[in-house]
């Protein structure tokens, strides 16, 4: 593999100007498909397998014309203060409405309060009902504003009136996203290396990536069923591996610059180690998306195999741009300090030390250091063999006191030092952030959760107040009487068992399809949509289904918004331990080959449950609990969305498993190097704590950008991945990590001989590199071998 890899990229630096124009003729090829191809269809809420589903597919199918997925508006009235809305003014306002309703095109059934008993206890509110013969996406402006006049017309006579219902949905406001994600990333870009090439170079590369990547699916929306909500997950995720990527192979290539190599081997070898980390955790990234499919849920499988191509061209990009880039510009991505040192470096302009005379001689300032008493050794460059791997080719005498060691080399001291005090810290921590998390309840917020700026939103709080909490969401109940002696007493005996359940305070009349065999009854609980005690009523009815059939010869099936969020809450939780035995299956055999051992990966595994836990449990305390809500622009609690667990486990298992691969890699390949288990810790952390820490800021940044938008379930999204990278990057990987390892000293890098012999070695270290690659360039050597330097 990094044999494989360092061939790459050397090919990519010698042929940057062949390998930029294929990308550039990908990205337009892309594109002229993206603009020849036809719009994005809408995304799909269908769930096969539950009972909701098959419920709404049962009345498409026996009430033709009437899809049960069509637009619909339920369009409230509320009279002023002290006023009631039958009274003559009021009526007559809403009698215009409604035939205005009813004359707009598109427009299937107008049901006016009057005539459907729709009308308030107290009077001061009322509804009336338009459905559409169509789906909300598929209504001409036409439509909707024909229906907004008349909206208007009755507001000016005096009424209040919203509009809630899928007709005239008001879109969420738009936050500032991806954009905000970029600013952020490349200020953090800019305050690790120092250098405005160095972090435009990966927001280049990862802009380019998400651009191939978006066009690409548009381009093909038509063909797999994309629709706009794979687009933006495949951004987000394209915009945050395609910079982490390209932060580490260049990185890597400083790295190499900085032990003396030129820019052509620098490159070359930071594409054949920080590379292999790169294909890995980009593996593992796919892995965790594709494994989406085993769900069962159409949509989500959708929006993993857009994701997974994102991620792929990310991986590409990384291994073949960015070395293109870096051949044309190979000093531009170094500091000033370091170029400066190049400079110098290139003159050749040196002073030696002979006997008692003092001599400077002049290297790169970054160069990797060790240091023993009063003695400094830098090392400029390593080879020969593995045992040989750690020459040292120039020596200096410093004084006692040596620059101060970056954060993250005294932070992984620490933690070898200490580390079971900061495993149980670790472990406590993220335990007691977890703990919310138990009272997880899942659902898919509606209106409720809107801003009460929206009409919905109001439309919705109104009828709760006029007609009860739980009359937002009624529970439609689909009749199949083909099998009944009697469909018309079948009927009446299921709406009066309806009528009978406790926690059912209304029953509506029963609607036949023109065969006759099949009816369709509204069901009003006394509970909000959203609470458990609409849950267990919903269960309560399905529970009477057999003995309803054994009487009557009717098979009834419970849907509506209410069922639908109860069946599809079900679904993810029975499909969640099964997608998580997938891909923590695949994970770790693909670390295990990575790492060669069992402990490794299984402590991968173990620190990525306690961040999706702890992130899981954050959600519940803000979005669910309420704690901290308004901080983020929160303003209605509710059940968390269904497909959320699912989707924040797939996600953060993948984009966890980059860090895990780009740290613990630069750890083993210290060790397999030479140095004890302790030292293999403080020198992996050396070279990647900054990276990985840069890389988790990024990926937040993007994450967190999407909660500046309105709609609650996108920052529900946002909070949910960029704390869950936080406690990963920042609490797993650079505590949890460390302290287990140092913990098991050389244990953890224990592989059963049979299993060694059976495993093919990939070298994601780049061991077989050592061996063969050059030594980078030397230092002026003086006349005496055995001189000092003064550093």
């Amino acid at each position: 593999m990094a044999t494989f890899l360092h061939r790459v990229g050397r090919w990519a630096f010698r042929r940057r100007r062949t390998v930029l124009l294929i990308w550039v003729a990908v990205l337009a090829a892309v594109f002229l498909g993206a603009t020849s191809a036809s719009e994005a269809p809408e995304g799909s809420s269908s769930m096969p397998g539950i009972e909701s589903q098959k419920a709404f597919d049962l009345i498409n199918e026996r009430f033709p014309g009437a899809e049960a997925d069509g637009a619909e508006a339920r369009i409230v009235f509320v009279a002023e203060q002290g006023q009631q809305v039958t009274t003559a003014a009021n009526r007559s306002a809403i009698d215009k409405l409604v035939t205005a309703a009813a004359d707009g095109p598109q427009a299937a059934e107008v049901t006016s309060p009057f005539d459907a008993d729709a009308v308030s206890k107290d009077k001061s509110t009322a509804y009336a009902s338009v459905t559409y013969k169509v789906a909300s996406d598929d209504l001409t402006d036409a439509s909707k504003e024909a229906l907004t006049r008349a909206v208007d017309q009755a507001r000016d006579a005096g009424l209040t009136v919203e509009v809630g219902g899928s007709a005239l949905e008001t879109e969420a406001a738009q936050g500032l996203g991806e954009v905000l994600g970029v600013l952020v990333a490349a200020v953090v870009l800019l305050i690790t290396f120092g250098s405005l090439a160095a972090a435009g170079l990966p927001l280049l590369t990862a802009i380019l990536g998400v651009s191939i990547s978006l066009a690409g699916i548009t381009a093909v929306s038509s063909a797999f069923g994309f629709s706009s909500t794979v687009s933006e997950l495949a951004m987000m995720l394209g915009l945050a591996v395609g910079i982490d990527y390209s932060l580490f192979v260049v990185s890597r290539y400083r790295e190499e610059r900085a032990k003396g190599h030129e820019p052509q081997q620098a490159t070359a070898l930071a594409v054949g180690t920080a590379g292999g980390a790169v294909v890995f955790a980009g593996l593992t990234v796919i892995i965790a998306l594709l494994g989406l499919s085993v769900i069962g849920v159409p949509m989500l499988s959708k929006m993993g195999l857009g994701s997974a191509g994102a991620v792929l061209v990310g991986v590409l990009i990384a291994l073949t741009a960015v070395p293109a880039l870096l051949g044309f510009w190979p000093d531009a991505v170094l500091s000033r300090r370091e170029r400066k040192g190049e400079s110098r470096s290139r003159d050749g302009g040196s002073r030696s030390s002979v006997g008692g005379r003092r001599t400077r001689l002049k290297f790169p300032r970054r160069a990797g250091s060790t240091k023993t008493g009063n003695t400094k050794t830098v090392g400029i460059g390593t080879v020969g063999t593995e045992a040989d791997s750690a020459r040292t080719i120039v020596t200096g005498t410093v004084g006692a006191s040596s620059a101060k060691a970056p954060w993250g080399v005294r932070w992984a001291r620490f933690v070898a030092r200490r580390p079971l005090p900061v495993l149980l810290l670790t472990v406590v921590g993220l335990g007691a952030l977890a703990v919310p998390s138990l009272d997880l309840r899942m659902g898919m917020p509606g209106e409720e959760a809107k801003s009460t700026s929206t009409t919905e939103r109001r439309a919705y709080d109104a009828l709760a107040e006029g007609f009860g909490p739980g009359f937002n969401g009624p529970l439609t109940v689909v009749i199949d009487v083909r099998k009944a002696a009697d469909p018309q007493a079948a009927v009446a005996a299921v709406a009066d068992r309806l009528d009978s359940t406790e926690g059912v305070v209304s029953v509506s009349p029963a609607r036949f399809n023109e065969a006759k065999d099949t009816a369709v009854i509204a069901a009003v609980p006394a509970t909000a949509p959203t609470s458990k005690q609409t849950q267990d009523l919903v269960r309560a009815i399905r529970g009477e289904r057999a003995a309803v059939d054994s009487d009557t010869g009717a098979s009834f099936k419970v849907t509506g918004t209410t069922a639908l969020n109860i069946d599809v809450a079900e679904k993810m939780q029975d499909a969640l331990v099964p997608y998580l035995a997938v891909i923590v299956s695949l994970a770790f055999l693909l670390l295990m080959l990575v790492f060669r051992s069992i402990l490794v990966p299984l402590k991968a595994a173990l620190g990525f449950l306690l961040s999706v836990l702890a992130a899981l449990g954050a959600i519940v305390t803000v979005f669910q609990q309420g704690h901290g809500a308004s901080f983020f622009g929160v303003e209605e609690t509710g059940p968390i969305m269904s497909t959320m667990p699912i989707f924040l486990v797939g996600i953060i298992f993948g984009l966890a498993m980059d860090y895990q691969v780009f740290l613990v890699s630069r750890i083993r390949e210290a060790h397999i190097h030479g140095e004890e288990p302790g030292q293999a810790i403080v020198t992996g952390f050396r070279h990647s704590a900054q990276v990985v820490g840069a890389a988790a800021l990024i990926m937040m940044a993007v994450f967190g950008g999407f909660m500046t938008g309105g709609e609650s379930m996108v920052k529900m999204v946002g909070f949910g991945l960029a704390s869950a990278v936080f406690f990963d990057a920042f609490v797993v990987r650079m505590a949890f990590v460390p302290a287990v390892l140092a913990l098991l000293g050389r244990h953890a890098w224990w592989l059963p001989r049979w299993l060694d012999r059976l495993l093919p070695r990939v070298d994601v270290e780049g061991e077989a590199l050592t061996k063969h690659t050059p030594a980078p360039a030397a230092l002026p050597e003086s006349t005496d071998r055995h001189s000092s330097v003064t550093v």
